[in-house]
């Protein structure tokens, strides 16, 4: 019997997300996990929700830098649990199925092109925003096959250590948690915020989506953190713009919750950096299969490895 679904593993630096995934790219069901615990025991319980005898192979999205020769993330900045792991081992104790590992932004590149906003497009740069910016590329219909880690570009070179080992790179300045870090410093030295009462006043806690949410409720602390992530966001798309001039930048993750305020400004930014010609042509737009890109992604890449796609 052929085998048509595949299971699509996302690992990324605060959840772990899974899918039973059909070769025509639709999510038959799916599974969420912490991944801040042991790793391998959240990817074997999910592959235990979701596989079944019709499952063709298992595709990893995972957060960092693969050795695919060796079958190993040999950097990971802000999963460091997943370092040195032999997945494909690992998981062949469990089932006996072929496991393709690939960073977690270019699965969901290469989800986006299978079955996304990048079915349009044969050349695309796709970037992850969330805890961290990851960083996927698309060239002439197919993954670059670069390591595409635009959130650790410098954009200021004597800016804050990252954990990375590098200095000013640009998720320190526009990611969730450069937003969270400024927004606790700022209230710690007495700026004033909606933000301040939250969580009974613990507002250590305070999340992205607060942020956005007080933004919208007048907050100008808020407003301001976003606007100011967004236009450093905005030198990371120029610089993407310069180097790569794609035909687009499929932008995905929580953090595209808060287009109207932090993607327009880094539009806006891009705008003022970016060589005209280039930047008149290539669109800015969202993500199309939001949370689902990367696990769609990683089972897609198991039916090209096996020449099922659809």
């Amino acid at each position: 019997m052929s085998k048509n679904h595949a299971i699509g593993i996302d690992i990324g630096g605060t959840n772990l997300r899974a899918g039973l995934i059909s070769h025509k790219g639709e999510v038959l069901k799916k599974a969420k996990e912490s991944s801040t615990g042991n790793i391998l025991q959240s990817v074997n319980k999910v592959i235990e929700n979701l596989y079944t005898e019709n499952v063709a192979g298992i595709g990893l999205g995972i957060a960092g830098l693969i050795d695919k020769k060796e079958n190993v993330v040999f950097c990971s900045p802000n999963l460091r649990s997943v370092e040195g792991i032999n997945f494909v081992k690992a998981l062949h104790k469990q089932v006996a199925v072929p496991v393709i590992m690939e960073n977690d932004a270019n699965a969901a590149a290469f989800g986006e092109r299978w079955m996304g906003a990048g079915r349009q497009f044969n050349h695309f740069v796709l970037l992850t925003l969330g805890t961290g910016i990851g960083g996927g590329i698309v060239y002439e219909g197919k993954l670059a096959g670069c390591a595409a880690e635009i959130g650790h570009m410098s954009i200021d070179i004597n800016g804050k250590k990252c954990i990375c080992g590098n200095n000013g790179c640009l998720e320190l300045y526009a990611a969730a948690n450069a937003m969270k870090s400024k927004i606790v410093s700022s209230i710690e030295k007495g700026t004033q915020s909606l933000m301040k009462g939250l969580y009974e006043g613990n507002f250590y806690k305070i999340t992205a989506e607060d942020i956005y949410k007080s933004a919208l409720e007048g907050d100008s602390l808020a407003r301001e953190v976003i606007k100011e992530a967004g236009r450093y966001l905005g030198v990371g798309l120029a610089n993407v713009i310069n180097i790569v001039g794609p035909e687009a930048i499929i932008l995905t993750g929580g953090l595209i919750g808060a287009w109207n305020i932090y993607v327009q400004e880094a539009i806006r930014e891009a705008s003022r950096r970016t060589f005209k010609p280039l930047f008149d042509n290539v669109k800015i737009i969202p993500s199309l299969l939001g949370d689902n890109a990367g696990i769609i992604g990683a089972a897609g890449l198991v039916f090209s490895a096996s020449g099922r796609l659809a």
